[in-house]
């Protein structure tokens, strides 16, 4: 691992920490997906073992369910407890105003359902994903959608001005399928200076099941840094 790779890890996992003091005894907690949430997981995992705390797990992917049942974190569903106490997620972007975009890892749309879910949303990133703007550096939009609409929603996305590939898969020929058996579009719409706006007219488009355009959902986010963790809240 070289010198940038060490330390973003490290800040990943300093953040994932600092979150993880949020879960209490008794909790209901949505788990994220992706690396960083990771460490989270593992995190709650270790504070399961040594404080013998009563916690239920709600994955957003297989992914984030396979990591808990590694770490020994009681599951449930929505369908047991509709309401949970809080989320922890990462984020592949976070604007100032603590907008978002997630993702990158194909989880979007269970990712927003449990986190609307939530009575707290906590974020956990590097340094690298805090941005100006959303769209920042070449960032992408994931937006799933089903299949049979992916024709017609490619057209109706180049019209809103952005410019959508079919994410393909790797060790695979073809394209990324989801956890809910649909196709992510990747787009870039260049810097997001309205994402409300954005999302609404994306979630307009018949086809898309999600956006990746995570809107006034973030409570609070953790940034890792090489110097600690900077804590960042809504107003």
């Amino acid at each position: 691992m070289n010198p940038k790779s060490e330390w973003v890890e490290r800040a990943k996992k300093m953040a994932a920490l600092e979150a993880v003091k949020h879960v209490k005894d008794g909790f209901i907690v949505g788990l994220g997906s992706g690396s960083t949430a990771a460490y989270a997981i593992e995190e709650i995992g270790n504070e399961i073992a040594r404080k013998k705390l009563h916690v239920l797990g709600v994955p957003t992917s297989y992914q984030a369910f396979m990591f808990a049942v590694k770490h020994e974190i009681p599951i449930t569903t929505l369908d047991e407890h509709p309401v949970l106490d809080v989320t922890i997620d990462g984020a592949d972007q976070v604007d100032v105003d603590l907008n978002l975009i997630k993702g990158m890892g194909g989880a979007l749309t269970r990712e927003k359902i449990v986190a609307c879910a939530s009575k707290q949303n906590i974020i956990v990133a590097d340094a690298s994903k805090k941005v100006r703007v959303l769209g920042e550096n070449g960032q992408l939009v994931p937006i799933e959608v089903l299949p049979v609409a992916v024709p017609f929603v490619m057209r109706r996305l180049k019209e809103i001005g952005g410019t959508p590939i079919i994410r393909e898969g790797t060790g695979k020929v073809g394209p990324v399928i989801t956890d809910n058996g649909n196709v992510i579009l990747d787009v870039d719409f260049g810097l997001i200076r309205k994402p409300a706006d954005l999302a609404r007219d994306l979630k307009a488009v018949s086809g898309v099941v999600e956006t990746g355009l995570f809107v006034g959902m973030a409570d609070i986010v953790y940034v890792g840094k090489s110097s600690g963790v900077e804590r960042l809240e809504k107003e």
